[in-house]
């Protein structure tokens, strides 16, 4: 199995930064996207970020410009560093990874999900 944990979370001013880090660990033989997800209280979990094993990134509009996502693929970990938070931003932050494990001689793939960690914007 592959877990992700994340790290960073917290209380922040409007007009402050945080950055969220995920580490994957386990039997990972590649790890294709890496992304960022949040969930605001009723509402859906939504893609904050994505970034791809080559680097390609995607972003979701109410973030573009403020957030910035990477990666390394070496310690298997992305970072979503977060500028200009506003309150509309708190929300629980998850962590997702998708990718192959080795299974048997075969690969298998994976998909799994963070803890997930509580970004709260208020002065």
């Amino acid at each position: 199995q592959v877990q992700l944990v994340e790290s960073g979370g917290g209380l922040v001013q409007p007009g402050g930064s945080l950055r969220l880090s995920c580490a994957a660990s386990g039997s990972i033989l590649a790890i294709n996207v890496m992304g960022w997800y949040r969930q605001a209280p009723g509402k859906e979990r939504e893609l904050v970020a994505g970034i791809t094993s080559g680097g390609s990134t995607n972003y979701a509009d109410s973030v573009k410009g403020r957030f910035t996502i990477s990666r390394d693929n070496a310690k298997n970990t992305v970072y979503l560093q977060m500028n200009s938070l506003k309150p509309e931003d708190t929300a629980v932050y998850y962590c997702n990874a998708d990718g192959h494990i080795p299974n048997y001689g075969l690969l298998r793939p994976f998909d799994s999900w963070g803890q997930g960690t509580q970004v709260t914007v208020s002065s």
